[in-house]
């Protein structure tokens, strides 16, 4: 017999969770009910936690008519939380409402760029309504919202295990990508979304540009050139760990990307790693000795060591 679970909110919350992460989602989602009738509207984040969490429960179990109502529910409380949008667009996408799957994922990545479960579901719904709807499916599309920047704020602020999704997100975002050989079709839809991200790069959106990147490297991720264009992007919103990391990916891909040593360079200088900006900046002038904004680099790093 299962032990009896003191009527507090906090006590049935954690009992909920620790229900859910034993795979009983029905006793879980039983504990969620009891905590939110004892709540009774006093605590809205608390209330819209307790809907989130039943609702991947109900999503665990297929029920995602539920699932879609409790997420709905919860962003009522609390708008632009980004798990009831995650849940609800995998329960819509299971639903096969594809548009309104592709514009939860769209506003998560507004919230957070890089959260990798939504690059994924991006790729997904995008194949199914380019299949469904046609060339010009965007514009079938209900409204995208536009999150404020104070939402953006509230997410990256939380605390570093409210960050899961994001922390995973550079190791899952090309997992598939590399483990198969992109089809001339993936190879074309690449090409294009990074040319989308190219032409936001020149208006200055580079946020946006970084998102269109990161779609194009789901369908390849063989083009060294994409990762140093999403790597200028995170120099310019000073992410220098992005920008070193994607510049290693293109050097992968292309040992003399001239412009990702640079901005692997730029962002080592950032970081104040002046011994690695310094060896960077080496390997360019080998392959470009009159590179003059290397030069110029390297005399800025000299100047910060001394």
């Amino acid at each position: 017999m299962a032990p009896k679970v003191s009527d507090s909110v906090e006590q049935l919350r954690a009992a909920g969770n620790q229900n859910f992460r034993n795979g009983q989602y029905g006793e879980a989602s039983a504990l969620y009910e009891r905590a939110l009738r004892l709540l009774q509207a006093r605590d809205p984040e608390e209330e819209s936690v307790l809907y989130s969490n039943r609702a991947a429960c109900y999503l665990k179990d297929g029920n995602c008519t539920d699932c879609i109502k409790d997420c709905t529910s919860a962003l009522a409380l609390v708008p632009f939380s980004i798990k009831p949008l995650l849940r609800r667009a995998s329960a819509y996408e299971a639903l096969e409402k594809y548009s309104l799957a592709y514009v939860d994922y769209k506003t998560v990545l507004q919230i957070d760029n890089s959260v990798a479960s939504a690059l994924e579901g991006i790729n997904r719904i995008t194949r199914a309504l380019m299949d469904s709807l046609g060339p010009e499916w965007r514009l079938k599309l209900p409204p995208i919202p536009v999150v404020p920047v104070s939402a953006q704020k509230r997410w990256s602020s939380l605390p570093s295990e409210n960050h899961k999704e994001t922390a995973k997100s550079k190791s899952k975002e090309t997992t598939a990508t590399k483990n198969r050989v992109p089809s001339a079709g993936d190879v074309e839809r690449a090409r294009v979304l990074k040319e989308e991200g190219n032409e936001l790069v020149k208006k200055g959106n580079h946020k946006k540009a970084i998102e269109k990147y990161s779609e194009s490297l789901l369908f390849s991720s063989l083009e060294s050139a994409t990762y140093s264009n999403r790597a200028l992007c995170h120099l310019v919103l000073k992410q220098y760990k992005e920008a070193e990391k994607d510049c290693t990916e293109a050097l992968k891909l292309d040992g003399k990307n001239v412009k990702a040593f640079y901005r692997r360079a730029q962002a080592y200088k950032a970081l104040k790693d002046y011994k690695s900006s310094l060896a960077d900046i080496s390997s360019l002038l080998q392959i470009e000795p009159r590179n003059g904004p290397a030069h110029k680099l390297r005399q800025e790093v000299n100047q910060n060591m001394n």
